[in-house]
Protein backbone atom coordinates (compact mmCIF):
# COMPACT_ATOMS: atom_id res chain seq x y z
CA UNK A 1 0.00 0.00 0.00
CA UNK A 2 1.24 3.49 -0.88
CA UNK A 3 0.76 6.31 1.61
CA UNK A 4 1.66 9.98 1.59
CA UNK A 5 2.15 10.60 5.30
CA UNK A 6 3.01 7.25 6.88
CA UNK A 7 5.57 4.49 6.43
CA UNK A 8 5.06 0.79 7.11
CA UNK A 9 7.75 -1.77 7.89
CA UNK A 10 6.97 -5.45 8.37
CA UNK A 11 9.23 -8.07 9.97
CA UNK A 12 7.59 -11.46 9.99
CA UNK A 13 4.63 -11.02 12.37
CA UNK A 14 5.57 -7.51 13.58
CA UNK A 15 4.57 -4.31 11.81
CA UNK A 16 5.75 -0.77 12.53
CA UNK A 17 3.77 2.27 11.40
CA UNK A 18 5.72 5.53 11.33
CA UNK A 19 3.91 8.84 10.99
CA UNK A 20 6.11 10.71 8.54
CA UNK A 21 5.41 14.45 8.47
CA UNK A 22 8.68 15.73 9.95
CA UNK A 23 8.19 19.30 8.71
CA UNK A 24 4.96 19.43 10.74
CA UNK A 25 6.36 17.47 13.70
CA UNK A 26 4.11 14.62 12.53
CA UNK A 27 0.94 16.59 13.28
CA UNK A 28 -2.29 14.77 12.51
CA UNK A 29 -4.27 16.16 9.61
CA UNK A 30 -7.34 14.61 7.98
CA UNK A 31 -5.28 12.78 5.37
CA UNK A 32 -2.96 11.24 7.96
CA UNK A 33 -5.88 10.06 10.11
CA UNK A 34 -7.45 8.41 7.06
CA UNK A 35 -4.16 6.76 6.09
CA UNK A 36 -3.61 5.48 9.63
CA UNK A 37 -7.08 3.96 9.62
CA UNK A 38 -6.38 2.16 6.36
CA UNK A 39 -2.99 0.96 7.63
CA UNK A 40 -4.36 -0.44 10.88
CA UNK A 41 -7.26 -2.05 9.03
CA UNK A 42 -4.90 -3.64 6.50
CA UNK A 43 -2.37 -4.88 9.06
CA UNK A 44 -4.78 -6.18 11.70
CA UNK A 45 -5.29 -9.53 9.97
CA UNK A 46 -1.72 -9.77 8.65
CA UNK A 47 0.40 -9.26 11.74
CA UNK A 48 0.51 -10.17 15.42
CA UNK A 49 1.69 -6.85 16.91
CA UNK A 50 1.74 -3.26 15.62
CA UNK A 51 4.11 -0.54 16.83
CA UNK A 52 3.10 3.07 16.14
CA UNK A 53 5.74 5.82 16.26
CA UNK A 54 6.75 9.12 14.68
CA UNK A 55 9.59 9.96 12.32
CA UNK A 56 12.67 11.72 13.64
CA UNK A 57 13.70 12.32 17.24
CA UNK A 58 11.67 15.43 18.06
CA UNK A 59 8.08 14.25 17.98
CA UNK A 60 5.79 11.26 18.14
CA UNK A 61 2.90 13.51 17.12
CA UNK A 62 3.00 17.18 18.13
CA UNK A 63 -0.79 17.52 17.92
CA UNK A 64 -3.50 18.02 15.36
CA UNK A 65 -2.95 20.22 12.30
CA UNK A 66 -4.66 23.38 13.59
CA UNK A 67 -4.62 25.05 10.19
CA UNK A 68 -7.22 22.55 8.98
CA UNK A 69 -9.93 23.48 11.47
CA UNK A 70 -9.20 27.02 12.69
CA UNK A 71 -12.26 28.37 10.87
CA UNK A 72 -14.69 25.51 11.65
CA UNK A 73 -18.12 26.19 13.09
CA UNK A 74 -19.89 24.23 15.88
CA UNK A 75 -21.25 21.48 13.63
CA UNK A 76 -17.98 21.09 11.75
CA UNK A 77 -16.05 20.85 15.02
CA UNK A 78 -18.30 18.12 16.39
CA UNK A 79 -18.09 16.24 13.09
CA UNK A 80 -14.28 16.49 13.16
CA UNK A 81 -14.14 14.88 16.62
CA UNK A 82 -16.73 12.22 15.81
CA UNK A 83 -15.10 11.08 12.58
CA UNK A 84 -11.61 11.16 14.08
CA UNK A 85 -12.65 8.99 17.00
CA UNK A 86 -14.46 6.51 14.78
CA UNK A 87 -11.72 6.27 12.16
CA UNK A 88 -8.66 6.16 14.37
CA UNK A 89 -8.76 6.57 18.13
CA UNK A 90 -11.64 4.26 19.05
CA UNK A 91 -10.62 1.99 16.19
CA UNK A 92 -7.11 1.53 17.59
CA UNK A 93 -8.31 0.97 21.14
CA UNK A 94 -10.67 -1.78 20.03
CA UNK A 95 -8.33 -3.37 17.50
CA UNK A 96 -7.92 -7.11 18.10
CA UNK A 97 -4.21 -6.83 17.32
CA UNK A 98 -2.04 -5.40 20.14
CA UNK A 99 -0.79 -1.86 19.47
CA UNK A 100 2.28 -0.45 21.25
CA UNK A 101 2.91 3.30 21.09
CA UNK A 102 6.63 4.13 20.88
CA UNK A 103 6.53 7.75 22.04
CA UNK A 104 9.62 9.48 20.69
CA UNK A 105 9.59 13.15 21.67
CA UNK A 106 6.53 15.40 21.85
CA UNK A 107 3.12 13.73 22.21
CA UNK A 108 0.73 16.63 22.52
CA UNK A 109 -3.00 16.97 21.95
CA UNK A 110 -4.03 14.48 19.31
CA UNK A 111 -0.60 12.88 19.60
CA UNK A 112 -1.08 12.00 23.25
CA UNK A 113 -4.64 10.92 22.46
CA UNK A 114 -3.31 8.54 19.81
CA UNK A 115 -0.73 7.15 22.23
CA UNK A 116 -3.44 6.65 24.86
CA UNK A 117 -5.60 4.78 22.34
CA UNK A 118 -2.80 2.22 21.94
CA UNK A 119 -2.89 -0.74 24.31
CA UNK A 120 0.20 0.49 26.16
CA UNK A 121 3.02 2.99 25.78
CA UNK A 122 6.82 3.15 25.92
CA UNK A 123 8.53 6.56 25.91
CA UNK A 124 11.96 7.92 25.07
CA UNK A 125 13.63 9.93 27.83
CA UNK A 126 13.18 13.18 25.88
CA UNK A 127 9.42 12.71 25.48
CA UNK A 128 7.05 15.44 26.61
CA UNK A 129 3.32 14.83 26.93
CA UNK A 130 0.31 17.06 27.38
CA UNK A 131 -3.16 18.11 26.29
CA UNK A 132 -2.80 21.86 25.58
CA UNK A 133 -6.17 22.32 23.89
CA UNK A 134 -7.67 24.72 26.46
CA UNK A 135 -4.91 27.21 25.59
CA UNK A 136 -6.55 27.34 22.14
CA UNK A 137 -10.06 27.80 23.50
CA UNK A 138 -11.13 24.22 22.83
CA UNK A 139 -10.96 20.89 24.69
CA UNK A 140 -9.40 17.54 23.76
CA UNK A 141 -11.69 16.03 21.13
CA UNK A 142 -10.16 12.66 20.30
CA UNK A 143 -10.91 10.91 23.59
CA UNK A 144 -8.43 12.76 25.79
CA UNK A 145 -10.95 13.73 28.47
CA UNK A 146 -11.98 10.08 28.76
CA UNK A 147 -8.79 8.04 28.40
CA UNK A 148 -6.47 10.25 30.45
CA UNK A 149 -8.54 9.92 33.68
CA UNK A 150 -8.77 6.17 33.07
CA UNK A 151 -4.97 5.96 32.95
CA UNK A 152 -3.83 8.48 35.57
CA UNK A 153 -6.90 9.25 37.69
CA UNK A 154 -9.33 12.16 37.67
CA UNK A 155 -7.25 14.62 39.68
CA UNK A 156 -4.07 14.31 37.64
CA UNK A 157 -6.07 14.40 34.40
CA UNK A 158 -7.91 17.55 35.46
CA UNK A 159 -4.61 19.21 36.34
CA UNK A 160 -2.93 18.34 33.05
CA UNK A 161 -5.94 19.40 30.96
CA UNK A 162 -6.72 22.63 32.83
CA UNK A 163 -3.11 23.86 33.03
CA UNK A 164 -2.44 22.93 29.37
CA UNK A 165 0.97 21.91 30.66
CA UNK A 166 3.44 19.23 29.68
CA UNK A 167 4.94 16.44 31.75
CA UNK A 168 8.23 14.66 31.25
CA UNK A 169 8.61 11.01 30.34
CA UNK A 170 9.59 10.16 33.91
CA UNK A 171 6.56 11.98 35.28
CA UNK A 172 4.39 10.11 32.78
CA UNK A 173 5.85 6.85 34.06
CA UNK A 174 5.21 7.85 37.67
CA UNK A 175 1.61 8.70 36.76
CA UNK A 176 1.08 5.35 35.03
CA UNK A 177 0.72 6.94 31.61
CA UNK A 178 3.67 5.03 30.14
CA UNK A 179 5.08 1.63 31.09
CA UNK A 180 8.78 2.26 30.42
CA UNK A 181 11.18 5.13 29.75
CA UNK A 182 14.39 4.48 27.83
CA UNK A 183 16.94 6.43 25.84
CA UNK A 184 15.96 7.28 22.28
CA UNK A 185 18.14 4.62 20.68
CA UNK A 186 16.64 1.94 22.93
CA UNK A 187 13.01 2.83 22.25
CA UNK A 188 12.18 0.69 19.23
CA UNK A 189 14.40 -2.23 20.35
CA UNK A 190 12.50 -2.40 23.66
CA UNK A 191 9.13 -2.20 21.87
CA UNK A 192 10.25 -4.99 19.56
CA UNK A 193 11.39 -7.06 22.55
CA UNK A 194 8.00 -6.62 24.20
CA UNK A 195 6.32 -7.47 20.89
CA UNK A 196 8.33 -10.68 20.63
CA UNK A 197 7.07 -11.74 24.07
CA UNK A 198 3.50 -11.02 23.00
CA UNK A 199 3.92 -12.96 19.76
CA UNK A 200 4.83 -16.15 21.63
CA UNK A 201 1.32 -16.28 23.02
CA UNK A 202 -2.07 -17.01 21.52
CA UNK A 203 -3.28 -14.16 19.29
CA UNK A 204 -6.81 -15.50 19.69
CA UNK A 205 -6.58 -15.31 23.48
CA UNK A 206 -4.97 -11.87 23.36
CA UNK A 207 -7.81 -10.59 21.18
CA UNK A 208 -10.31 -11.92 23.71
CA UNK A 209 -8.38 -10.31 26.57
CA UNK A 210 -8.42 -6.92 24.80
CA UNK A 211 -12.21 -7.14 24.48
CA UNK A 212 -12.60 -8.06 28.14
CA UNK A 213 -10.30 -5.31 29.45
CA UNK A 214 -11.90 -2.65 27.24
CA UNK A 215 -15.37 -3.71 28.37
CA UNK A 216 -14.59 -2.41 31.86
CA UNK A 217 -14.53 1.12 30.43
CA UNK A 218 -17.71 0.88 28.36
CA UNK A 219 -20.96 2.36 29.63
CA UNK A 220 -23.84 -0.04 30.32
CA UNK A 221 -21.60 -3.08 29.83
CA UNK A 222 -20.66 -5.51 32.61
CA UNK A 223 -16.99 -6.26 32.11
CA UNK A 224 -17.18 -9.38 34.25
CA UNK A 225 -19.87 -10.79 31.97
CA UNK A 226 -17.71 -10.08 28.92
CA UNK A 227 -14.79 -11.82 30.61
CA UNK A 228 -16.93 -14.88 31.36
CA UNK A 229 -18.13 -15.04 27.76
CA UNK A 230 -14.65 -14.60 26.28
CA UNK A 231 -13.20 -17.12 28.73
CA UNK A 232 -15.83 -19.69 27.76
CA UNK A 233 -15.39 -19.10 24.04
CA UNK A 234 -11.65 -19.69 24.42
CA UNK A 235 -12.39 -23.33 25.18
CA UNK A 236 -13.68 -23.78 21.65
CA UNK A 237 -10.51 -22.56 19.93
CA UNK A 238 -7.62 -24.49 18.42
CA UNK A 239 -5.25 -22.32 20.44
CA UNK A 240 -6.78 -23.57 23.70
CA UNK A 241 -6.31 -27.17 22.59
CA UNK A 242 -2.73 -26.50 21.53
CA UNK A 243 -1.86 -24.49 24.64
CA UNK A 244 -3.19 -27.01 27.13
CA UNK A 245 -1.79 -29.97 25.20
CA UNK A 246 1.64 -28.36 25.06
CA UNK A 247 1.52 -27.66 28.79
CA UNK A 248 0.65 -31.27 29.61
CA UNK A 249 3.30 -32.54 27.20
CA UNK A 250 5.85 -30.15 28.71
CA UNK A 251 6.70 -28.43 25.43
CA UNK A 252 6.33 -24.95 24.00
CA UNK A 253 3.01 -24.33 22.23
CA UNK A 254 2.91 -23.81 18.49
CA UNK A 255 0.07 -21.35 17.99
CA UNK A 256 -1.18 -20.75 14.47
Amino acid sequence: MNFENILIEQKEHLSTITINRPSKLNALNKKTIEELHEAFKHLASRTKVIIITGSGEKAFVAGADISEFADFNVEEGADLARKGQELLFDYVQNLNTPVIAAVNGFALGGGLELAMAAHFRVASSNAKMGLPEVSLGVIPGYGGTQRLPQLVGKGKAMELIMTAGMISAEEAKDWGLVNYVVEQEELLPLCEKLASKIMRNSSVAISAAIKAVNANYESNINGFDVEITQFGESFGTNDFKEGTTAFLEKRKPNFE
